[in-house]
């Protein structure tokens, strides 16, 4: 039996659930999962292999208009997601009303000449508005969805796990014939470091929610193993403004300590090691629009 091998892009406008279905699919956490829209601000590439073969999953940031260079990177690391693949998963929240972000995503993806698999994805909420999605694609295209061709859609959800393998049958469907772009065992090629600030600047969407949406970021400033098998990870928290530094840090610490306590325990589990974590929060103005910064944060190219 033949194998199919490919590379794959999720596209979407934000907080859709690209990361929910990509962790779905690989079947256990790669990506940051929130409902704070733009936590996504890296090309996480998750593999999934099976008998067929092999699918290289890229999970863009989301397509999203912004005025900061952060903004920018993010809007050019989602056009790159879109070069190079073999397939496309344009994936729409079905419980959200159409909008000029989505009419902006769809024009995107409008001419590429690849195969496109439209993800109706959230069919597991109340009202979603699945045939008006169908029809907003047809409009987009100007041709009934029975007609395109390399086309395929699936009503699914990411966070239900509902066809969610049907999804990955449809993108196997139209992968080329090749091998294994990765070995069998790896399911991720995010570097260690980003994968570690990752996982704290999760912890600290899920504790401040609405609070502080995208002013701050994380940098790990030093990671290296002490003591045999014990991880020294410091690792330094942005914020814009000293009042976004106080709510970090919280009354006698607390809310610090808390996201320090939870990364940590998730940080053992990648790690498979015990995990000594230091947390500092720093006022850095306008870091968004410091590109030497950014870059060193490893956004952009």
């Amino acid at each position: 039996m033949s194998t199919r091998s490919g590379m794959v892009s999720i596209i979407g406008r934000p907080n859709v659930g690209k990361s929910t279905l990509l962790n779905a699919i690989v079947g256990q956490k790669v990506a940051i999962v929130s409902k704070v829209p733009q936590t996504t601000r890296h090309r996480v590439r998750a593999i999934y292999t099976d008998q067929r073969g092999q699918i290289v999953f890229i999970d863009t940031p989301g397509f999203h208009q912004g005025r900061d260079q952060l903004d920018r990177l993010l809007q050019k690391a989602s056009c790159q997601g879109m070069q190079d693949v073999d397939c496309v998963i344009y994936l729409v929240d079905t419980s959200r009303r159409i909008g000029e972000e989505e009419q902006a995503v769809a024009r995107q993806i409008r001419d590429l000449n690849v195969p496109v698999v439209l993800g109706l994805n959230k069919v597991d909420l109340k009202d979603n508005r699945i045939p008006e999605y169908i029809a907003h694609w047809e409009r987009v295209k100007g041709q009934a969805v029975t007609e395109m061709k390399d086309f395929a859609m699936v009503a699914c959800s990411g966070r239900a796990g509902i066809n969610v393998s049907i999804l990955v049958d449809r993108v196997f469907d139209f992968l080329p014939e090749g091998p294994l772009l990765y070995p069998q065992d790896v399911i991720c090629d995010v570097p260690q470091r980003l994968a570690v600030a990752d996982i704290i600047r999760e912890k600290l969407f899920q504790h401040l929610k609405e609070e502080l949406p995208h002013c701050l970021s994380v940098v790990i400033e030093e990671m290296r193993p002490v003591k045999g098998k014990t991880f020294l990870i410091k690792a330094l928290i942005l914020v814009e403004r000293p009042t976004q530094k106080e709510i970090v840090i919280g009354k006698g610490g607390g809310v610090l300590k808390r996201i320090g306590s939870q990364a940590r325990h998730e940080l053992e589990a990648l790690l498979e090691s015990k995990v000594f974590l230091e947390c500092y929060v720093k006022v850095k103005q306008n870091w968004r629009d410091d590109l030497s910064l950014l870059r060193e944060m490893g956004y952009g190219d």
